[in-house]
């Protein structure tokens, strides 16, 4: 059910403000991300007709905001691509295979789990905080533990949780530390690479 209501404060620095509903009730937090047309400044008075929510901590809160005449485009569900998802997977499953058919140790195979989980949970936080204003995590950071071996976790996150799915930029780079990735621990199982490995294990 849509509510409507007028924009009584807002935070340009921060990125949000509060709607009073026509409707008598308490006045309504909204984030600058519950806009649907995010190109617009929003400004005191401005006739606000919104989804009523609630954020991950059950305060509520407004989305699907759009100005006086204006008309709610609804976004269709992106699909999940199966193919990042399906290699993440048949790496690590190969990984663990070779490991056991080259007798070498798992450790690899558990470091590469470790950062991917670790990885994975980067993402959903940094989704998080920016679905409500907070410290977000730099595109460096998530570049650099793809590329140190977490690129699986990042390859599921990106698909299942929808986040930095769709930045082309973002995309091309992550692919890039995919590659370089898989032809560093290809280099490092192969005979001049497995000489370290042993050394290091």
């Amino acid at each position: 059910m849509r509510s409507k209501g007028k924009l009584i404060s807002w935070d340009a620095n921060k990125g949000f403000g509060f709607i009073a509903p026509t409707k008598r009730g308490k006045n309504v937090f909204i984030h600058k991300s519950g806009f649907s047309n995010r190109k617009r400044t929003p400004q005191i008075n401005d006739v606000i007709t919104y989804t009523l929510s609630s954020d991950n901590k059950g305060r509520a809160c407004a989305v699907d905001a759009t100005f006086s005449g204006e008309k709610l485009v609804k976004k269709q569900p992106q699909q999940t691509s199966k193919f990042s998802i399906y290699l993440a997977l048949l790496f690590l499953a190969s990984l663990f295979f070779y490991s056991i058919y080259a007798g070498i140790s798992l450790s690899l195979v558990f470091i590469y789990l470790g950062l991917s989980v670790f990885t994975y949970l980067m993402y959903g936080w940094d989704k998080n905080k920016a679905q409500h204003g907070g410290w977000r995590t730099s595109e460096s950071t998530l570049h650099l533990f793809a590329l140190f071996g977490g690129w699986p976790g990042a390859a599921i996150a990106q698909q299942l949780i929808r986040h930095k799915s769709k930045k082309k930029e973002f995309r091309l780079v992550f692919w890039v530390t995919v590659i370089l990735n898989i032809v560093a621990v290809c280099w490092l199982l192969g005979p001049d690479g497995g000489a370290v490995l042993k050394l290091i294990w």
